[in-house]
């Protein structure tokens, strides 16, 4: 299939049906996606240069415009060499979701392999896309990242991961069980009509997840007067989240484990943690994967000391860009 270059920017897709990992399907489907670079063929006309970027927690398709440095013609992931794909996730608008399709309770329960289905079945449909040649997320991206590589270890030749992990266990467990308490405190949940109520639960989620949100070195440094300042912002932007996507999404979370299959990953694997991240715990969540990925490369980060440069992974460039040859020499 040769590439059309109006699929290039933003765009609109729609699947006639997406069927769930428990049977359950649903009917024009709505995804959104954002696409950008440069597409090479093989001698079959195959796309072989594909690298599908998942987003994070907060992210949608727009997140890849995030990394403008990464995808510009010096840095590693430049669109001269790539065609790089972001798509809004399953589960978030404006991709299918239980407060896009108006089913919010009643819509089915998915996965972490439905999400990495709902991207594939695009990837097959709009671009004729089986195989890419990499694939790359950030937090809640990298779970994607992970039970792709396990499910369908011979669909690319590279996948990176950044603060992430291959299960929710311990502390996350723990705090994404509070979470669903707190929704699940509400009779207007599973009632047809929004009540107010619901956006005071979000307001005290939100508060929760900000907890997070940054490295505990940044949290220390802080003074008070910045964590409410901050903690504000954060809040304020959250209550664009609706309650059923957010419970959907925790609930998904709540089952995410991929442990057993990572001895499935065959290709070569780059993980990026921070020393000091609360979320995502560097002992626990990446230091185990040395043993549990064989082609693993596990590199260890100090957190930056400014909020605002907390999610910026452009100082990744050469890591990426030394990554990235290796990859290539040796599939060569």
């Amino acid at each position: 299939m040769e590439f059309d270059e109006s699929f290039l920017g933003y765009g609109r897709y729609t699947f006639e049906r997406f069927e769930f990992e428990n049977g359950e399907h649903l009917d024009d489907v709505d995804v959104e996606y954002f696409i950008s670079g440069t597409p090479k063929y093989d001698d079959e006309c195959n796309i072989v240069n594909a690298i599908v970027f998942f987003h994070s927690y907060m992210g949608t398709c727009y997140s890849i415009n995030e990394l403008y440095n990464m995808t510009s013609q010096c840095g590693p992931f430049n669109k001269e060499e790539y065609l790089l794909i972001s798509i809004t996730a399953l589960g978030v608008p404006d991709s299918c979701s239980p407060s896009k399709t108006g089913l919010n309770h009643q819509f089915p329960k998915y996965s972490s392999l439905d999400c990495v289905n709902f991207q594939r079945q695009f990837l097959k449909e709009f671009l004729g896309i089986e195989r890419v040649f990499g694939v790359t997320g950030r937090g809640m991206g990298g779970y994607g990242v992970y039970t792709w590589a396990c499910e369908y270890p011979d669909e690319m030749d590279f996948i990176i991961v950044s603060d992430s992990c291959y299960k929710t266990g311990g502390y996350r467990y723990a705090f994404s069980k509070v979470v669903g308490s707190i929704i699940d405190s509400s009779d207007a949940f599973y009632s047809d009509t929004y009540d107010a109520s619901l956006s005071q639960s979000m307001v005290s989620i939100n508060k929760l997840v900000y907890s997070n949100f940054f490295s505990r070195k940044i949290f220390y440094e802080m003074t008070n007067d910045e964590i409410d300042v901050l903690m504000d912002d954060f809040v304020e932007d959250g209550l664009f989240i609706d309650i059923y996507d957010l419970k959907y999404r925790n609930d998904f979370v709540l089952g995410y484990n991929v442990e057993d299959k990572l001895k499935n990953i065959k290709v070569p694997t780059l993980i990026l943690a921070n020393d000091n991240d609360i979320y995502y715990d560097y002992e626990f969540d990446t230091l185990p994967l040395n043993d549990l990925i064989e082609n693993s490369e596990i590199v260890l980060y100090k957190s930056p000391k400014n909020p605002e440069e907390y999610w910026d992974v452009e100082f990744f460039g050469e890591t990426f860009d030394n990554f990235l040859k290796k990859v290539k020499k040796n599939k060569s």
